[in-house]
């Protein structure tokens, strides 16, 4: 039986993380993951430099509701008074915990100090979690990479810092800076982490399936592992790895008729939640993920790459669904966006 993640007064039970994804752990992603059985979910990262200028959307990400808790919001940023006030504004719309990314790599992020950058300035790295830590009340947690490039062994050193200043838990991307997503992750150096600082370190990199959540935390000693592109299009994922991590026999993988039903379901909580291109943007990737393997998904993706309103999505998964004796009636539908919870694939998922 896997021992609940304890972050300050957060219980994590599961142990299990969805990770924070840029342009994808919105809402509604993060809802179907909490309800497939995620233990605790992260918003997108969040830029306290939009928020402190009184970016209006960087604000809105910050939501957060009722059927997702534990939720943590994750900032970035490199002024540590912008980045404790992101943490006020971040509790103050229901954040449990509230994250300092320092292992984003993506150019744009890095070149504004932001980011796995941090790892190069320990000392303003230190000073952001102090602030952070001294203006709230709820749990920080901090994500880092291990180090810039390969050999670089300072981050180390810098995580029992980032302890000292007031970090509860930390979790760690185990892959270098430069490596960005490439290569293997290092689950070395996961277990280097465990036994250097005396607070729960959470896994990440290379979790692509269920046994692998089980063997990270056999391998490491993790108190939990995050789990990120495996989870696009499979929430049921964390079911699977809460049996796996439990000893149980994993519940079966989802029917297709599940996986279009939830697909609906996820565009119409977007649609709900935010500006109908917007919402078609961000839901393209995902169902591609969706649908992945189905027979005729290829076809499938190539019309809804084209698609440009909600309405032209939903019919095409619609038209897809006669083709697997499946038509949801327009209650259904609208039933599945307002209730997640009722959608038959995570109830038995979860």
């Amino acid at each position: 039986m896997a021992a609940a993640l304890h972050i300050g007064s957060v219980r994590v039970d599961p142990p299990l993380a969805l990770a924070p994804m840029s342009g994808y752990t919105s809402l509604p992603m993060r809802l179907l993951c909490r309800r497939a059985g995620a233990g605790i979910v992260y918003s997108e990262l969040l830029s306290a430099t939009g928020l402190h200028y009184g970016n209006g959307r960087t604000a809105e990400m910050m939501a957060t509701c009722a059927g997702e808790h534990p939720v943590g919001t994750q900032i970035f940023g490199t002024e540590p008074d912008w980045m404790a006030a992101a943490a006020e504004a971040a509790v103050a719309r229901g954040a449990d915990v509230v994250d300092i990314n320092m292992g984003c790599a993506v150019p744009k992020v890095m070149k504004t100090g932001a980011g796995a950058a941090l790892l190069a300035e320990p000392e303003r790295a230190v000073a952001i979690v102090k602030a952070v830590s001294q203006r709230i009340t709820q749990p920080v947690t901090v994500k880092i990479r291990a180090g810039l490039t390969e050999g670089d062994r300072s981050w180390l050193g810098l995580a029992e810092r980032l302890v000292q200043a007031g970090a509860a838990a930390l979790c760690l991307h185990a892959r270098t800076a430069r490596q960005r997503f490439e290569g293997r992750a290092d689950w070395a150096a996961i277990a280097a982490l465990v036994r250097e600082v005396p607070v729960p370190v959470i896994g990440n990199g290379d979790v692509d399936s269920p046994r692998a959540a089980r063997r990270m935390r056999e391998e490491t000693g993790c108190a939990a592992v995050m789990i990120g592109r495996a989870a696009l299009g499979n929430p049921w994922i964390f079911a699977q790895a809460a049996a796996e991590l439990r000893g149980d026999v994993p519940p079966r993988d989802p029917t297709p008729r599940e996986r279009v039903a939830v697909a609906l379901c996820h565009l119409g909580m977007l649609a709900a939640a935010q500006e109908e291109r917007r919402a078609v943007l961000e839901m393209r990737p995902v169902l591609a993920k969706y649908l992945q393997g189905l027979s005729g998904a290829r076809r499938l993706r190539a019309e809804i790459m084209r698609a440009t309103t909600v309405r032209q999505v939903r019919d095409l998964l619609l038209g897809f669904a006669r083709g697997l004796e499946w038509i949801p009636d327009s209650e259904e539908a609208g039933d599945h966006a307002a209730h997640p919870e009722r959608q038959p694939g995570l109830v038995e998922a979860g």
